[in-house]
Order: structure tokens, then sequence, then C-alpha cells
């Protein structure tokens, strides 16, 4: 998706959760896969071959960055790579949210969602 694009279709599965996971901060890709697994307890993973590909599709496409490593990284191997949301990612992530709140909304009202009453 380019900037002057308009997303018409959802996200999916795999970018939405890898731009919630790193939310505002920079991270590499294993910071990534750690913060999706630790922000969902468990409930969402990704496989380090659907990260990297995942990754490189969303860069092409705007809607992260690759930046700098901090110069407090410590890792004792190659230089790793570190990936921000842009603000056509977090753009993204916010019309998929509402996406998802109109759905969660059905759910609902059926009383298919456990701990929510209508």
């Amino acid at each position: 998706m380019r900037p002057s694009e308009s997303r018409s279709t959802a996200l999916r599965q795999p970018i939405l959760a890898i731009l919630l996971a790193m939310g505002d901060d920079s991270m590499h890709g294993y910071a990534i896969m750690r913060a999706l697994e630790e922000k969902t307890e468990g409930r969402e993973r990704i496989l380090p071959g659907t990260l990297y590909a995942t990754i490189a599709r969303m860069v092409d496409d705007g809607l992260i960055e690759e930046r700098d490593a901090p110069k407090n990284d410590a890792s004792a191997g190659p230089t790793r790579r570190y990936y921000r949301r842009t603000s056509l990612g977090r753009a993204a992530a916010r019309e998929e949210a509402a996406r998802l709140r109109a759905l969660l909304r059905m759910a609902v009202a059926q009383d298919l969602v456990p701990g929510i009453s209508k």
C-alpha cells in the first residue's frame, strides 16, 4: 500500500499483529516476536519465516521503516535490523481496529464473547 492509496480490505493477521506488537517502539525481529507473545499472553505467535517475509512486505508498503540500531544495542552477533511503525502503519492499524470493533459489537450482541455481556 502506497501512502496515496486507501485500504478497502482487512489487514492480514500477521501485519496487524506486528503493527500492534511494535506499538511506537523501534524493535528488531526477535523482539517483535517476543512482544507479540507477551502482549497476548501466549495466544498469538508468529514464526520467523512468516515474520521476516511480512516485515519485508511491510517495509515495501510503507507500513514500517528500517531504523538504525540504538547505540546501547549489546547484541554479540551481527548488527540487528530495527524497525519502527510509520504514520501510514499507525493509520492502517487504527482503521483495522475500527473494523474489528464493529465485528466485535456483533459478536457481543450474539453473546459470543466470554466475559462481556450485552
